[in-house]
């Protein structure tokens, strides 16, 4: 598998794990240069080439990644003139690792598929952390025989890969992954805010979730920051929260089920975004400890 030569496109805080450890695994890596772009110079160092036009970066390997921040960007690069689609043909797979809202997943895919190319939607969770460790989680939807295909390269940057089923699946999954997961955050967060003003010792507070029904991944992450002040272990914007609820809440209606508390969510990380969007996720306990709610919220 190491002959393969894959292309990147999005060295996000995600990206550039996935790149640094494809790298690490003896692969052949190409990015696309994009201002957006985390700094790559240690990607440089291990062997990492650039190239500025998606389509010749297509051209040039035989898997690309793609790692951008929602549905907008990924249609902008996959159908622009220069785009994915320009340089696409027989053999080529494309891999979108970003978090997209699954109506577009398959609008890309049927493209893709037209140009005799292969697809896979394949969304990642944990946090930036994991993925410079190569520890990520990655959902995928597409069929299992090109999974199968490239389960080396997933393995290069992941610590498990779940098959969600056809494509569009992998995307659906995310969402609903991150509805509960940043679900937790706002429900601990402004459980914070009511602990602090209602006198109980923080760390107390923190002892009791931990040992009881309060328990989750979002309190492990969200703990360093309440006690210390430490936001390094959940590096993810509050605007990226407000993006992937709306697409949650989206894909809710278009499936014809109830969202209430998910739109109750939505728009608790709409607030907190019109504060300090791209502020990470702990933060939100300082935007909500700054309001004076009435008996109605």
């Amino acid at each position: 598998m190491n002959s393969i030569e894959i292309g990147l496109i999005g060295v996000g805080l995600m990206g550039h794990g996935i790149a640094k450890n494809l790298l690490l695994s003896g692969y052949k890596l190409t990015l696309l240069e994009h201002a957006g772009n985390q700094p790559v110079d240690d990607l440089l160092e291990l062997g990492a080439q650039t190239l500025v036009s998606p389509a010749e970066l297509v051209r040039r390997n035989d898997v690309i990644f793609v790692c951008v921040t929602g549905s907008p960007q990924l249609e902008d690069v996959m159908f622009r003139a220069d785009g994915v689609l320009a340089g696409l043909g027989a053999g080529k797979t494309v891999v979108d690792c970003s978090t997209i809202e699954p109506h577009i997943t398959l609008k890309v895919a049927d493209a893709v598929f037209g140009k005799d190319a292969g697809f896979l939607d394949a969304p990642l969770t944990r946090t930036p952390k994991e993925a410079e460790e190569g520890r990520l989680n990655v959902m995928v939807g597409g069929d299992e025989q090109t999974l199968n295909e490239l389960r080396p390269l997933l393995d290069a940057f992941a610590e498990n890969i779940y098959h969600a089923g056809p494509v569009g699946a992998g995307h659906t999954l995310k969402l609903l992954h991150n509805f509960v997961s940043l679900g937790n955050c706002v429900l601990l967060a402004e459980a914070v805010v009511c602990a602090r003003r209602g006198g109980v010792n923080i760390d107390t507070f923190i002892d009791v979730l931990a040992s009881g029904g309060g328990d989750s991944i979002a309190l492990k992450r969200l703990t360093p920051y309440i006690l210390g002040g430490d936001e390094g272990g959940f590096r993810f914007s509050l605007s990226n929260c407000h993006k992937d609820l709306s697409y949650y809440t989206s894909m809710a209606y278009q499936q014809h089920v109830p969202a209430t508390v998910a739109k109750a969510i939505q728009r608790v990380f709409e607030f907190a975004e019109s504060k300090g969007g791209d502020r990470p996720v702990p933060h939100l306990i300082d935007f909500l400890d700054a309001i004076e709610s009435d008996e109605n919220g």
